[in-house]
């Protein structure tokens, strides 16, 4: 029995050193320093959000555009939306409501269409209307400008193609919006820029709390 038991015994003890003998004989040949310096490093797109989100673009405004658009630039540009709207009088309401007469129009009031609750809040019950500049902002970002809308269109980015798209579809109404005035858009735009460096601090100086 005993001769059994060390038998046993030694055959387990050869296997262990015969497997440790191996473990030590690959690391030996396949051991790899580790390099000085990374290949690459990946930035994560998140962490550049975060890092640039303090510098917000400027919005751009839309109205000293629209004294110099194309109309007919903004029919092809309208193709975009051909898909989910309507723009002739009287046209049906498909994915998104018909737009004839839509400058200055309430927000959300078009008759028979199912408004999503973003677009409901974000009209204040009809006290706020489709003016230039809530077209211009949100045709760039829907979602953006109006969180919570259902509409999924990703905008359109260029300020010249919106004003073109604006200026067609301000011809579809039965009385067009009047336009800008030239005098008032160009004095807004230097009024603006003043009015945003005031609001900047100064270097070194904290921002007022609000």
């Amino acid at each position: 029995m005993n001769s059994y038991v060390n038998m046993g015994v030694g055959a387990f003890l050869g296997t262990v050193f015969v497997l440790m003998s191996v473990s030590i004989a690959s690391e030996g040949i396949f051991h790899s320093e580790a390099p000085e310096k990374e290949g690459f490093a990946i930035i994560s797109s998140e962490g550049a959000t975060e890092a640039g989100g303090a510098e917000e673009v400027a919005e751009v405004d839309i109205k000293p555009l629209l004294l110099k658009a194309d109309v007919a630039a903004g029919e092809t540009a309208f193709k975009k939306c051909a898909s989910c709207h309507t723009v002739d009088k009287g046209g049906a309401n498909k994915v998104g409501p018909n737009l004839w007469g839509l400058v200055n129009r309430p927000i959300a009031s078009h008759e028979g269409f199912s408004y999503s609750a973003g677009m409901k809040t974000f009209a204040e019950g009809g006290k706020v209307v489709w003016d230039y500049d809530h077209l211009s902002f949100f045709i760039e970002a829907p979602k953006k400008h109006v969180p919570g809308t259902a509409m999924g269109f990703a905008g359109v980015k260029k300020p010249d193609e919106r004003a073109n798209l604006i200026a067609y579809l301000r011809e579809h109404a039965d009385a067009p919006a009047a336009l800008p005035d030239a005098a008032a858009s160009a004095e807004a735009a230097p009024a603006a820029a003043a009015e945003g460096a005031a609001e900047k601090p100064a270097e070194g100086q904290p921002a007022s709390a609000q």
